[in-house]
């Protein structure tokens, strides 16, 4: 059982590192596809990837409940440092939360599982916040929509696989909706709710 003095430590540098990590997460969500590296984080509990700490070291606060996939709450290590470091309450009811960090894609939960936002309130929707394999390697994805020039291409190794059949709801739904960050190790990519599969490869 990990205590306190064991958590790993969090950022090196608090002010300067969450800057320039919440500056990458807004030019990664201002343009979709495209891949940014974030700031390093001293240690990470098992099996969080250091972009996914790093972001929720920027981003989450008391007022953000946080719900983590089955792989994230195997054991209580990842709560806790959230805890410790953020603040952040960890809850059961994933339509409440306004992140879920997913460690495992292939076992995520139907969208309608996770909020959506209201109409007068779209931006209290869920944020996935899904690790993956890889950012520079596997199935191409062309993208388009807000922020891209034409067409972006992403190659990435994502699981599920059939995960942009799903965002695709986002489209009847807007302005509501689900937005989603890849994160592969300390390297992220945005996928706001405005951003559609156009095609893809092999």
């Amino acid at each position: 059982m990990t205590t306190v003095a064991e958590l790993p430590a969090g950022f090196a540098d608090k002010v300067i590192s969450a800057q320039s990590t919440f500056r990458s997460v807004m030019d990664a969500m201002a343009r979709p596809g495209s891949v940014q590296r974030i700031a390093a984080v001293s240690g990470v509990p098992s099996p969080m990837m250091r972009g996914a700490a790093a972001i929720a070291l920027t981003l989450f606060d008391h007022d953000t409940p946080i719900w983590l996939d089955p792989l994230m709450s195997e054991t209580s290590d990842v709560a806790k440092w959230l805890k410790f470091h953020t603040s952040a309450p960890v809850v059961q009811d994933s339509s409440i939360c306004s992140f879920a960090l997913i460690g495992d894609g292939s076992v995520l939960p139907e969208l309608d599982r996770f909020s959506f936002g209201t109409g007068e309130y779209p931006d209290r929707s869920t944020t996935l916040i899904l690790q993956v394999e890889s950012l520079t390697e596997g199935a191409t994805l062309e993208l388009r929509g807000p922020g891209i020039d034409g067409t972006a291409v992403l190659q990435a190794a994502i699981r599920p696989a059939g995960l942009f059949d799903r965002l695709s709801i986002n489209e009847a739904l807007f302005p509501r909706g689900i937005d989603v960050v890849l994160v592969c190790d300390d390297a992220i990519v945005a996928i706001p709710r405005t951003t559609r599969l156009v095609g893809s490869g092999g």
